[in-house]
């Protein structure tokens, strides 16, 4: 049964402790019972009776706060626990009280059920608090993209085809124990269609690994026909694999639709990853960066050029931000592939309108975002200053455009706008995503966005 709240204690009492005036602000910033329906929404969908039956849930208070608490301080689940059940701060804060604190494994499923539309909307009641507290108008917009990163290894064609291995086998491995429960289906299968290659995966690829540091002709031909032998071996596992699945259908455990599921969704994949390896290997052909797959763990990760120094290529998503005066950010988008900057300066205008009521006074944004087209919407939308810089070939007119001392100071306050970026990447964790999935990648961005702007709110409401 899912519970609300527990009893209040104010442990202050029991034990006189400085309060943190920044955490004060917080806490009651996230009494808004706005925040706390939205989650209390998502909560209930646990199961079809979770509001009326069962257990006392953990309160849907204490998931909220310390969900908060986890992004806020950029911690693991684990710590989160730890760290909350040693605190008293903390537990006054989170409103646990005296009550056992939820270990990790409980807050990883209730921090799952959370929609990514939620997190939008609670950033959007969280802005709407922003501007109701006077730390922000709306008056100034400045947007930007980053990347960031999903949690994988730098993908190889040899490591992608041992992974997929590696984890075939190993359900090859439960499965095997399942079926042989089931001993009516033993007699379809033989052995040899649980056999283990991932040592001669293995082995191949460290030889492939070894070869590639040469560059002769002749290393090249030879790294051919390794690559070759791997997909060979890929190509035995996926086959049992698949022999497996048939017979897994017919045993009625629920341990056993378990590994259909997982077998039926890492197999499509595995083969994925054959077909581009011997496009790219063995025939040389030059496969398109949209057609790729980069991870069998996380295969909605891109590959993402930008073209800068040091990192020239990454993997993960590109997301794009809105920031307000008062270091609000207003809005996060998560972009399907690496699309053009410039389609992303119209939308961020619409958001702001319909979020605010009212056009921008100042928008601001970078030379990858001008065009002519571009220019002329922000002004039909109202904006009276327009920043965008004109990469190229400039004509006198333009020059004398762009050193009007309004231009100049818009550009000089656009530039914070990376280190806005930097903050969120090293405070808040939007450097790399440990979270699995689509929709754990936009619930990463997101929490992470809303404990930033929170965190903003209390500590400019704290020093007033």
């Amino acid at each position: 049964m899912l519970v609300e709240k527990y009893e209040p204690v104010n442990l202050f009492r029991l034990v006189p402790l400085e309060r943190d005036p920044v955490l004060e602000q917080l806490d009651r910033l996230l009494d808004e019972d706005k925040l706390f329906q939205a989650v209390k929404a998502d909560l209930a969908l646990r199961h079809p009776h979770t509001l009326t039956r069962g257990r006392p849930s953990t309160p849907v208070e204490v998931t909220l706060r310390m969900l908060v608490v986890k992004h806020l301080y950029k911690w693991s689940y684990e710590k989160t626990e730890r760290f909350v059940a040693d605190s008293i701060t903390l537990r006054q804060f989170c409103r646990v009280y005296l009550e056992p604190v939820p270990d990790d494994s409980t807050m990883i499923k209730w921090a799952n059920l959370l929609q990514p539309e939620t997190l939008h909307q609670l950033l959007e009641h969280v802005v709407a608090m922003a501007q109701r507290l006077k730390v922000t108008r709306g008056r100034k917009l400045r947007t930007d993209g980053t990347v960031v990163e999903s949690n994988i290894h730098h993908p190889t064609d040899s490591g992608l085809l041992v992974d997929g291995v590696r984890v075939l086998s190993r359900a090859l491995g439960r499965a095997r124990k399942v079926i042989e429960l089931a001993s009516a289906q033993m007699g379809q299968v033989t052995q040899k269609v649980f056999r283990n290659r991932l040592r001669s995966a293995r082995n191949r690829a460290r030889e492939i690994s070894r070869i590639t540091r040469s560059r002769s002709q002749e290393a090249q031909e030879r790294c051919r026909h390794l690559y070759q032998k791997l997909v060979h071996v890929t190509q035995a596992s996926v086959k049992q694999a698949q022999q497996v699945v048939t017979v897994l259908q017919q045993v009625a455990s629920q341990e056993a639709q378990a590994l259909v599921a997982q077998l039926t969704h890492f197999v499509p994949l595995v083969e994925q990853v054959i077909q581009q390896t011997v496009r790219r290997v063995v025939a040389g052909e030059k496969v398109p960066a949209k057609e790729k797959l980069v991870s069998i763990f996380e295969p909605h990760t891109y590959i993402i050029r930008r073209g800068k120094k040091g990192r020239p290529v990454e993997f993960g998503h590109k997301v794009w931000l809105d920031e307000v005066e008062g270091g609000i950010v207003s809005h996060y988008r998560v972009l399907e592939g690496n699309p053009k900057d410039q389609a992303q300066w119209i939308p961020s205008l619409k958001h702001h309108l319909a979020l605010f009521e009212h056009s921008p006074d100042q928008a601001s944004a970078d030379r990858g975002l001008y065009s002519p087209d571009n220019e002329a919407h922000a002004k039909q939308m109202g904006v009276r200053r327009v920043i965008l810089p004109k990469p190229g070939y400039r004509s006198v007119q333009r020059k004398e455009h762009e050193r009007q001392p309004w231009f100049r100071r818009g550009r000089r306050y656009h530039h914070g706008v990376e280190g806005r970026i930097s903050v969120l990447k090293r405070r808040h964790g939007l450097d790399r995503c440990p979270y699995h999935g689509e929709a754990g990648f936009e619930r990463w961005v997101g929490w992470g966005v809303i404990a930033h702007n929170l965190l903003t709110i209390a500590s400019t409401l704290a020093a007033r």
